[in-house]
């Protein structure tokens, strides 16, 4: 039941909608269907299910775990999930061809404050009243 006494929306629904924020159990339960729902998909060799043919084929292949995905999770997580699955996929699929032609993979981590592997110029850590004359400088 919603906040006016004459709706009859469940949480469900709202959730669903964007109206409610899930908590972290219905978040969980989100994703462990999201989890069952992409494992049905690769079992059958269904990279995007949002798009034909793969939409049609996973309606066929995975009628249960569809239905529980859309269910147990909201729109927007629903769609997102599926474009994330599909983008991951294509990530996996350009690393494998790099390094099948050679490539070899560069770690890579960096730091607002310069404490990364990328070298930054050194310089003495700015103050408070350095920030504040910058400030004020910018303010004219």
């Amino acid at each position: 039941m919603g906040w006016l006494p004459f709706t009859t929306a469940s949480r469900g629904d709202e959730i669903r909608s964007g109206a409610a924020i899930p908590t972290r159990s219905e978040r969980a339960v989100c994703w462990a269907a999201r989890d069952a729902y992409f494992g049905c998909l690769d079992a059958h060799s269904i990279i995007d299910a949002s798009k034909a043919p793969g939409a049609g084929a996973a309606a066929a292949a995975c009628p249960e775990t569809s239905a529980a995905f859309e269910k147990d999770c909201a729109a927007a997580w629903v769609k997102y999930f599926k474009q994330w699955r599909v983008a991951d996929a294509q990530k996996r699929r350009r690393i494998e061809q790099l390094q099948a032609e050679g490539a070899v993979e560069a770690a890579v981590s960096s730091s607002f404050a310069g404490g990364g592997n990328i070298a930054a110029p050194a310089r003495a850590q700015a103050t408070k009243e350095d920030i504040q004359a910058m400030l004020d400088k910018k303010r004219g």
